[in-house]
């Protein structure tokens, strides 16, 4: 009986691995683990035999390809199969290498089960095993074409309905009535009239179409404009929304998921609101060196009042590494180089109302070490079978303050949990991506470095790329608005500030 098939490393680390009777993770990861040991280089055999299993497998290139049986099954088949395995694995990967062979592991099991079924090989050949795994079924393209039709259908009527919903409520404002909500199209707006509404509105945000000459319609009561209590509520508060300025179903859905991939935003947004958002992009060497560091920066301004649309930002930036800054080309150059002032070149024209405009950007590029802003140095070094693991941190950029640090260290497969020496902060160890995240709360100047030590059975290698996330509401180039001023009579204006600081990469390789 054939109880495995797997591609495996010369080390024995198991790449890709189906098995065809019941087996434990840690059965075969161990069966794998041991078959590099037992391998003997002076005979050139193609099986290895321990007391419960036999080993049959084929080098390729770095890797190996292993059928794992018992002791009674017939070596002459078992070969003939291993022979169409080492076969089927060029088919859908283009290289015999370790990424290749994992970006493919799901074609390649599908393949393995049309070979053997239950632990016997199946009467079959490479054309047959192409020709199965396709599953190229008719019937299934017919039933997609159908339910592209009725998708396509449902769209239609749906914009129909909305358009008739919104010329109707033009009628009624035109006639002095209340304008209607939507609770729903016809007689079902029972059950679904919030869920109707908000599709209705979604429509008319996303299509907004033409205004034309509207035709009379009889004033009377019709059945498609009766509305449940839930929907004249619901479209109370979405009409009052309106009123007060807010864009409902767009920009405040946006914001919240920009709110909850960084920051919160602060409490009291004044009706002149900045938003400065730096990114960085860092790789570092092992053995010390940046090899690149790019960080991008925005001033991002929001004004809701058209009281305060023409004023000027007072900007003042203390960055002292060679900052390149540049201007939005509505915006007065020449003012800005001569007194460090935002102001539109034009300065009788006024800035957007209710929309984020970019009017300041940065850029810094470098090589220079002394402008990491936190150093990662990991130092793993071999004992016996077991690799003991050094990994610390310290914050070069003393006045910076990261939040959620979180450093994520990969491991070896198949080889337990490490154990963890001494630590600063908390650990998590993801046994399913095989990553080790030691998390801090906050780094700052008070708490600038730490170290964790652990100890994992594995290779110097295994533990790299790691990689770095943080958020700070401290931005790294010290560029800030210190005051805004209007045109006219040059008076103050209160102003709200957002800063966030975020990681795009940020690797130690």
């Amino acid at each position: 009986v054939l109880l495995a098939a797997a591609v495996c490393t010369k080390a024995g680390k198991a790449i890709v691995s189906r098995q065809f009777v019941e087996m434990t993770r840690t059965r075969i990861e161990g069966l794998l683990a041991a078959f590099p040991k037992l391998m003997n280089t002076g005979k050139q055999h193609t099986f290895v035999e321990t007391e419960s299993v036999r080993y049959v497998y084929q080098p390729m290139e770095k890797l190996y390809m292993v059928l794992i049986t018992t002791k009674n099954s017939n070596i002459l088949e078992d070969l003939e199969t291993l022979r169409l395995f080492s076969r089927v694995i060029p088919e859908y990967c283009r290289a015999l290498e370790e990424n290749e062979i994992s970006e493919h592991c799901f074609d390649l099991i599908f393949a393995f089960d049309e070979i053997v079924a239950l632990g016997y090989r199946e009467n079959v050949n490479l054309a047959q095993i192409r020709t199965f795994t396709e599953m190229d079924s008719h019937e299934e393209k017919v039933f997609r074409a159908v339910r592209e039709t009725q998708e396509r259908e449902a769209k239609a009527e749906m914009r129909r309905k909305a358009k008739e919903l919104q010329q109707a409520r033009r009628d009624a404002e035109r006639q002095g009535k209340k304008a209607p909500g939507f609770g729903g199209f016809g007689s079902s707006a029972v059950s679904g009239g919030t869920t109707a509404a908000m599709i209705t509105e979604t429509i008319i945000e996303t299509e907004k179409p033409k205004v034309a000459p509207a035709p009379a319609r009889p004033s009377g009561p019709s059945k498609a404009l009766k509305l449940g209590a839930k929907g004249k509520e619901v479209d109370n508060f979405v009409d009052k929304l309106k009123l007060e300025g807010e864009n409902i179903m767009t920009s405040v859905g946006k914001r919240s998921t920009e709110a909850a991939k960084v920051l919160a935003p602060p409490v009291n947004m004044e009706s002149v609101h900045m938003k400065i958002e730096e990114k960085i992009s860092l790789t570092c060497g092992r053995d010390g060196g940046l090899q690149n560091m790019e960080l991008h920066g925005m001033i991002m301004l929001h004004i809701s009042d058209e009281k305060f649309a023409r004023i000027r930002l007072h900007v003042e930036n203390d960055d002292k590494r060679g900052v390149q800054l540049q201007t939005h080309p509505n915006v007065d150059k020449k003012l800005f180089t001569a007194e460090s002032q935002i102001g539109l070149k034009n300065p009788e024209k006024s800035f957007p109302i209710n929309s984020d405009v970019g009017v300041l950007k940065w850029r810094l590029q470098t090589t220079e070490e002394s402008f990491i802003p936190l150093t990662i140095n990991c130092w793993p070094s071999e004992s016996g079978n077991s690799c003991d693991v050094n990994i610390e941190y310290e914050l070069q950029e003393e006045s910076l303050e990261l939040n959620d640090v979180i450093i994520t260290i990969p491991l070896p497969s198949g080889v337990g949990a490490p154990v963890i020496g001494e630590i600063d902060g908390e650990y998590r160890h993801d046994s399913r991506r095989n990553l080790l995240e030691w998390c801090l709360p906050m780094i700052d100047a008070k708490n600038k470095s730490g170290s964790l030590e652990f100890s994992i059975a594995g290779q110097p290698n295994d533990f790299f790329p790691v990689q770095v996330s943080f958020v700070s509401k401290k931005n790294y180039c010290n560029i800030q608005v210190t005051k805004v001023t209007q045109v006219d009579g040059n008076s103050p204006v209160r102003f709200s500030t957002e800063t966030t600081f975020l990681v795009d990469k940020y690797e130690i390789v």
